[in-house]
C-alpha cells in the first residue's frame, strides 16, 4: 500500500486550476494525510510548515490531475476489444480493467467517471483502488448502462429494460449496487451495427422514468445521444449531462445552456482512425465514426459558442495513444482547435468535472483542504493545452505514482 510522505514542494510555477495564469515562486505543503495543508508563497508555506522535507521541483510547473469524465475501463468495442473483454472471467475482467486503471492514472487522469462498465467489476475495482491495493485513479462509476431492448450497448454489457416500470427497476438496481451517477442510452450511436447515430431509443416515460428515480437519490443523470431532437426531449425531462452529442444544433445547445445540462463531447470518437485500424474494428463502424466526424465537429462548436458547460472526456482509453500523446490530452488539444478558450479547457478538465461530480470540495483545484493530486510539466499549460505533453510526474493523494527523471526525490 502506498501512503504519502509529509513534504513542501518547493521551486516551481503554479496553475491552481482557479486562477487563469501562472503563479511563480509557490510553494506546496502537503500532509501525511495526502491532503494540501497550505499553498502560497514559498517564504510563507515553508514557514508555516517548520521542519518538513522539502522537494525542488526546478522551476516547472504543478497543475491538478485530471478528471476523465468518460471512461470505460473495460472497453469492448467490436473487434479484439470485445473479445477480450467477453471471454474474461469476473477475475480476469478486474485485472484487465485494473491494468487500464494503473494505465489511465499514469497518463495524468486522477480522477475517472466511469460510464458504462460489465458484470459490476467497477465496484470490486474502486473498493480496492480506494483501499490502496490497487493503483488507478479515483473512480466514480454509473454501473452498468442502461438501454432499451437492442438498444445502444446491449453488446457491451449495457442492461436491457423497456417500459417506465423496467427502467425504474433497473435504475434502482444500480444505486443498490452503489452507482454514484446513472448513464442511459437514449439514441444509437457509432457502436451499434443495427442502429444508426439518430435512432431514438426510449419513449419520453422511459426517460423520465430514469431521471426522476435518479434525481430522488440524488445521482444525476448522463445519457448517450446523437440526434438533436432526442436531447431536446431528455433536456427538458431534465436530463443533466448528454454524452458525444454528435448531431446537436444551434436551438438545442441554447436550450442547454439555459437549463444548465453539461455537454461531454468526446470528440476524439469520431477522428482516431488509427486506434480503430489498431482495435480490428470491422468497416462499418470506422465508417460510420468518420463519418459523423464534421457534425460531431460542428455540434461542438455550437455548444462552445452558446455557454454549454463542458467537460473532458475521451471515450477512447484515456492512456491510448493519439498523436504522439494520449486521448485525453488529444481531447483537450481538439476542444482548443474547435474554439474554447485554453483557460476553458483547463478548467473543463480539472474544476468543472469536480462540480458536476459534487467533488469540488475535496477535488479539481490546488487549494488548502484539497486531495494532493497534482501534475508537474515541464510547459505552461496556460499557454497551450499541449504542454501536457510535457508531464513527467503524477501525484495522487501526495503520493507519486510516476516521476519519469526522480524529480520527486530530490529533497535539500
Amino acid at each position: 500500500m502506498h501512503r504519502a510522505t509529509e513534504q513542501v514542494l518547493v521551486n516551481l510555477a503554479l496553475y491552481d486550476g482557479v486562477a487563469d495564469h501562472l503563479q511563480a515562486d509557490q510553494g506546496i505543503w502537503i500532509g501525511v494525510d495526502g491532503m494540501i495543508r497550505a499553498v502560497g508563497p514559498v517564504d510563507d508555506v515553508l514557514a508555516e510548515a517548520g521542519d518538513v522535507p522539502v522537494v525542488d521541483l526546478g522551476g516547472d510547473v504543478v497543475m491538478p490531475g485530471l478528471t476523465n469524465m468518460h471512461v470505460h475501463l473495460s472497453l469492448g468495442l467490436p473487434g479484439h476489444l470485445a473479445d477480450e473483454v467477453h471471454r474474461s472471467n469476473l477475475a480476469e475482467l478486474v485485472l484487465l480493467m485494473a491494468d487500464s486503471a494503473r494505465r489511465t492514472l499514469h497518463a495524468g487522469v486522477t480522477t475517472a467517471r466511469l460510464v458504462g462498465e460489465g458484470r459490476y467489476a467497477d465496484f470490486a475495482l474502486r473498493k480496492g483502488i480506494e483501499a490502496g491495493a490497487v493503483d488507478g485513479p479515483r473512480i466514480f462509476t454509473a454501473g452498468h448502462a442502461l438501454c432499451c431492448t437492442g438498444g445502444h450497448g446491449w453488446e457491451a454489457d449495457a442492461l436491457e429494460a423497456d417500459g417506465a416500470d423496467g427502467f425504474r427497476q433497473l435504475t434502482r438496481a444500480q444505486i443498490r449496487a452503489g452507482a454514484d451517477l446513472i448513464k442511459v442510452c437514449i439514441s444509437g450511436g457509432i457502436a451499434g451495427q443495427y442502429e444508426a447515430i439518430d435512432t431514438p431509443q426510449l419513449l419520453d416515460d422511459e426517460m423520465a422514468a430514469v431521471i426522476r428515480v435518479a434525481h430522488d437519490w440524488g445521482r444525476k443523470v448522463t445519457a448517450h445521444a446523437g440526434p438533436a431532437d432526442t436531447v431536446r426531449r431528455a433536456v427538458e425531462l431534465g436530463l443533466d449531462c448528454v454524452e458525444h452529442g454528435y448531431e446537436l444544433t444551434d436551438e438545442v445547445t441554447r436550450l442547454m445552456a439555459e437549463r444548465g445540462v453539461w455537454y461531454v463531447p468526446t470528440i476524439v470518437v469520431s477522428r482516431c482512425e488509427q486506434f480503430f485500424r489498431d482495435s480490428g474494428v470491422p468497416g462499418w463502424l470506422m465508417e460510420r465514426a468518420l463519418g459523423a466526424g464534421p457534425r460531431h465537429w460542428e455540434s461542438l462548436q455550437h455548444a462552445i459558442r452558446n455557454g454549454v458547460p463542458i467537460a473532458l472526456g475521451s471515450d477512447m482509453p484515456p492512456h491510448a495513444g493519439y498523436d504522439e500523446t494520449t486521448a485525453t490530452v488529444r481531447e483537450l488539444e481538439f476542444m482548443v482547435d474547435a474554439g474554447m478558450p485554453v483557460a476553458d479547457a483547463l478548467k473543463a478538465a480539472t474544476i468543472r468535472p469536480a462540480e458536476w461530480l459534487n467533488a469540488d470540495d475535496k477535488l479539481g483545484s490546488i487549494t488548502a483542504g484539497k486531495h494532493a493530486d497534482l501534475l508537474v510539466l515541464r510547459d505552461d499549460p496556460t499557454r497551450s493545452v499541449s504542454a501536457l505533453r510535457t508531464l513527467h510526474v503524477v501525484m495522487k493523494g501526495g503520493v507519486v505514482y510516476r516521476d519519469d527523471h526522480g524529480r520527486t526525490r530530490a529533497r535539500r
